[in-house]
């Protein structure tokens, strides 16, 4: 079952409703006195136990059989204990609409939302409730959106309990799937230790440090030579020991396998289980452990005693979720079933989500927004016009309900649809230009939809160009030049693209990128084309130029740049190239302004006595917890809607930090999302943590305070600080 960040139907909800009955009548349930007894002398069963206990009892019950059968991910039921098999985990693709839309608010609203829907099926017993989810590798960008998600799928009544278990993934420095030849299975990921902490780890540290993620999913990859799922110090020395996780560590699927059989890491397949489970591994996703783990104990690479640790963690987790608690429907969340899935709130949510994702990158004379009522004819172009499933991005669900960008359209204003293409690739033969040309010169405007789906760029398949595939150019080049009207570019897709030809081209009045909107997309693209919904989006990534996929290899995972070798850095923290759009752009139908009301001038950083830095000049500093904690300052802002008409805006607060060590060359502080009426003004308030926020990472990966001048800036306004000891 698999459900993407921006969309919320369940897999199943479509069927018939006497099918879901069905499957609820005939559900079994761990622990479920009602149908067996026997399980009410078990400490593992009592609810009124505390966790370790339950978890100690359960551990000790079982064979070594058993418990390596609990290493995989399809686990298997032990009848004499009266545990049924669990359902099979969930997964979540990347989100990239929805991190345009820089709203944590939104983030948890359906992080509830979808673990509101898990716990419904659950109860219907269609569903697990341990979902691989959010995938929070970087696009080489380390943004913070996975705490609210991850806390929106997690929070219960009781603060130890779980309503679903959430799942940063791919850990770590995970970026290439299969790039010209180089496949993930295989990549050996050279991080130097001023990026890893810098950039690669930030993510994942936030997913259990701020979120309290219930598990980490390590990835296929190697870092500097040793595969994530083996590595004893990234996984028991900074998740578990450093972080604190609270729960367990999975595989990616398979990935123990290839440890063994790709990467050739190991001797022997027993090998690779038993490093894998000694790096601190608790579960894999696939059947590798529960083929060769009880060999790897057997051979003396490993105790059960280790594979009792593993198992431990999964129980508890498990413990936390209920799901030894007996039939769910006489728990807190019993009350939920096929009803609370889909429902009118739900899909409006699915469709603000949508929405507030939509980024308008160019809006050439203010042709947009177009009037419904002056619009009698619009030529709805392209090969994603009609998209279905290519909304929905990788690892999809089933949807409640599409709308195409089509149907979207067409509830606005008549509308005549010309594909333009056979498909997205958009190959010289399935170029069907003259009636695309016709329908544009024909009607009042004209709105062209192209991009990508899964059959350019997915799992396992990366993309190795930034212009548009095929003839997509050539179309939209074309269809401009014979349009009647404006003309409006959308472009669907899961990254950027190259399309300085369309910036430039003042026949193409303006352009949207709507990422893979979800089934609501055609609502949300509608509503913001027809001046319904006022487009708030910003650009999560930076918009590189061809030249920059021409000329830097992805393999290479460095952040900064190098002027020895002509290599530019990435990201907006580094990158020192041209781009064609950049992190944070996206226009509104309004215009806001920002007045600074509140920021120091000076922050004085505490040392001990006999500190080094307070006899000697020192450009940073590092401080223990004990100097940081209380060692931080507000900035207040006022924004003001100063357009005729209501909207959302997101308030950036980036810092420039002094030139040591590398520094970004600017860097992302914080981010509000506000939505204020026309002409309304609302207060914007950031809370600054120096050593957080104000520090960076040295050559050696060991986080500093950057001494000196520090620039923060929010739009346009810029304001200088100097922290000194």
């Amino acid at each position: 079952m698999a459900f993407p960040f921006f969309q919320f139907a369940v897999l199943g909800v479509m069927a018939a409703t006497g099918g879901l009955v069905s499957a609820q009548s005939s559900a079994t349930f761990a622990c479920d006195v009602s149908k067996n007894s026997s399980v009410n002398s078990f400490v593992f069963c009592d609810k009124s136990a505390g966790i370790e206990a339950r978890v100690k009892d359960l551990v000790a019950r079982l064979t070594l059989d058993e418990k390596v059968g609990f290493l995989a991910s399809k686990n298997p039921a032990v009848a004499r204990l009266g545990i049924p098999p669990r359902p099979g985990a969930t997964s979540f693709p990347q989100v990239i609409h929805s991190a345009a839309s820089f709203n944590t608010t939104l983030f948890h609203a359906m992080g509830k939302v979808v673990s509101t829907e898990a716990r419904a099926m659950y109860n219907a017993g269609l569903a697990g409730l341990t979902f691989w989810s959010p995938n929070v590798n970087i696009f080489r960008d380390p943004r913070k959106y996975a705490v609210a998600y991850v806390r929106g799928l997690q929070d219960a009544d009781k603060p130890e309990m779980l309503k679903v278990a959430a799942c940063c993934k791919h850990y770590t420095a995970y970026d290439v799937d299969n790039w010209k030849g180089t496949q993930r299975y295989t990549f050996n990921a050279q991080v130097t230790k001023q990026d890893m902490d810098d950039t690669y780890q930030v993510p994942f540290k936030s997913c259990v440090v701020d979120g309290n993620v219930a598990s980490v999913m390590c990835s296929y990859n190697k870092v500097n030579g040793v595969p994530t799922c083996a590595d004893p110090a990234l996984l028991t020395g900074t998740v578990r020991g450093d972080w604190k996780l609270n729960g367990y560590i999975v595989s990616d699927c398979d990935s123990v396998d290839v440890i063994f059989n790709a990467q050739h890491f190991t001797k022997s397949p027993e090998e690779a289980a038993a490093k894998s489970i000694l790096a601190g591994l608790d579960l894999n996703c696939g059947y590798f452990l529960g083929q060769h783990t009880k060999a790897a104990v057997a051979g003396g690479l490993l105790n059960e005693s280790d594979v009792d640790r593993a198992i431990a963690n999964n129980f508890a987790t498990l413990i936390r979720l209920g799901f030894y608690d007996g039939d769910p429907r006489g728990g807190p969340y019993g009350a939920l079933s096929t009803k609370d899935v889909c429902t009118a709130e739900n899909q409006e949510l699915a469709r603000d989500a949508a929405r507030q994702g939509v980024v308008l990158l160019k809006n050439g004379n203010s042709s947009l927004p177009l009037s419904p009522s002056s619009v009698r004819s619009l030529a709805v172009i392209g090969p994603n016009a009609n998209a279905t499933k290519t909304m929905l991005g990788n690892y999809e669900g089933a949807p409640c309900r599409y709308v195409t960008p089509l149907q979207g359209l067409a509830a606005y204003a008549p509308v005549v649809y010309q594909p333009g293409c056979l498909g997205v690739a958009c190959a010289g033969g399935n170029l069907q230009l003259e009636p695309a040309k016709q329908a544009a010169g024909q009607a009042d405007a004209t709105v062209l939809v192209v991009g990508t789906d899964q059959s350019i760029e997915r799992e396992s398949l990366d993309r190795i160009s930034l212009t548009l595939p095929g003839q997509q150019e050539v179309l939209i080049t074309e269809v401009a030049k014979a349009a009647k009207g404006p003309v409006v570019l959308v472009i669907m897709s899961g990254g950027p693209f190259d399309i300085t030809f369309a910036k430039n081209n003042e026949k193409i009045s303006s352009i949207i990128w709507v990422g893979f909107p979800g089934e609501k997309g055609g609502t949300a693209i509608a509503d913001v084309v027809f001046g319904s919904y006022n487009p708030s989006g910003r650009l999560p990534v930076t918009w590189y130029p061809e030249s920059f996929a021409d000329s830097v290899p992805m393999t290479d995972m460095n952040m900064r740049p190098n002027p020895a070798t002509s290599y530019p850095g990435r990201t907006y923290r580094f990158y020192t190239g041209d781009v064609v759009y950049s992190f944070g752009d996206g226009l509104s139908y309004s215009e806001f302004q920002h007045h600074l009301v509140e920021a120091p001038k000076l922050v004085a950083v505490p040392l001990e006595s006999g500190h080094a830095c307070l006899s000697r000049r020192c450009k940073s500093v590092q401080l223990l917890d004990g100097h940081c904690e209380g060692l931080a300052f507000d900035v207040r802002l006022l924004v003001r809607n100063a357009g005729g008409r209501a909207g959302g805006h997101t308030v950036f607060l980036f810092t420039t930090p002094p030139t040591v060590h590398g520094a970004p060359r600017r860097q992302l502080v914080a981010f509000e999302k506000v939505f204020l009426r026309a002409a309304e003004e609302g207060a914007v308030a950031f809370k600054v943590d120096v050593c957080r926020d104000l520090s960076v990472v040295d050559e050696m990966g060991t986080r500093k305070v950057a001494l000196g001048a520090h620039v923060l800036q929010v739009g346009t306004l810029k304001h200088s600080l100097s922290l000194r000891i």
